[in-house]
Order: structure tokens, then C-alpha cells, then sequence
């Protein structure tokens, strides 16, 4: 099992930036997506972003590419979110996951392990 903690979210003017942390612990070796996930009041949990430990592979959706980056800091066992250019439509609860499979980084339903969340609130 994955023990996964999120911190960075708050309140931010829209246009800002914030940087979303998510510390992995536990058995960590078994993962091999890391994936940020939202949700806003009243929808349903969407991807934003994946990336695999090393690096080297990394998926995002439409909405965010070119102003979010998922990025990996392994010594600290530390995935990141670097969210600019923020709009009121990105206001959510963003979610840390850890998925064991090689497959469907996209797909919320794959991933094994969870944060608990951190808001993001964007204000116009």
C-alpha cells in the first residue's frame, strides 16, 4: 500500500500559479504512474495529469497542456503539479494517485492508492 499526502493547494488570483507537492510513502517501488487528478463542486473526478517515476513519460489532459507540469523529485519520493496560468475553471479538489499498471494513466478507476485532496480555488 501507498500512503499519499498532497499540500500546496489555496486561493489564487486567476492568472497566478501554485504548486501542488504530493509525498509518496510506503511501498512506493510498486508504482508506476503517478497521476494528478480534480474535482470540482457538483462534477465528476477528471484527469489532469500523469507522469511515470523516472520520468519519462507523462500525459495531460487538454485543458491544462501548456500551462500545468507534472514533474518527479525520486530522492524525495515527491511528485509535483506546477499549475500557471491558473483560470476559475481549474477551482477543484486536486488528488495525488499511485497506479501499480503499465496502462490507462488517464483512468481514474486504475489507480490503486489515494490522497486525501487539496483545494485550489481560483478567483476571477
Amino acid at each position: 500500500q501507498v500512503q499519499l499526502v498532497e499540500s500546496g493547494g489555496g486561493l489564487v488570483q486567476a492568472g497566478g500559479s501554485l504548486r501542488l507537492s504530493c509525498a509518496a510513502s510506503g511501498r512506493t517501488f510498486n508504482s508506476l504512474y503517478m497521476g494528478w487528478f480534480r474535482q470540482a463542486a457538483g462534477k465528476e473526478r477528471e484527469f489532469v495529469a500523469a507522469i511515470t517515476w523516472n520520468g519519462g513519460t507523462t500525459y495531460y489532459a487538454d485543458s491544462v497542456k501548456g500551462r500545468f507540469t507534472i514533474s518527479t523529485e525520486n530522492a524525495k519520493n515527491t511528485v509535483y503539479l506546477q499549475m500557471n496560468s491558473l483560470k476559475p475553471e481549474d477551482t477543484a479538489i486536486f488528488y495525488c494517485a499511485a497506479s501499480r499498471r503499465l496502462y490507462g494513466a488517464t483512468q481514474a478507476r486504475l489507480y490503486d492508492s489515494w490522497g486525501q485532496g487539496t483545494q485550489v480555488t481560483v478567483s476571477s
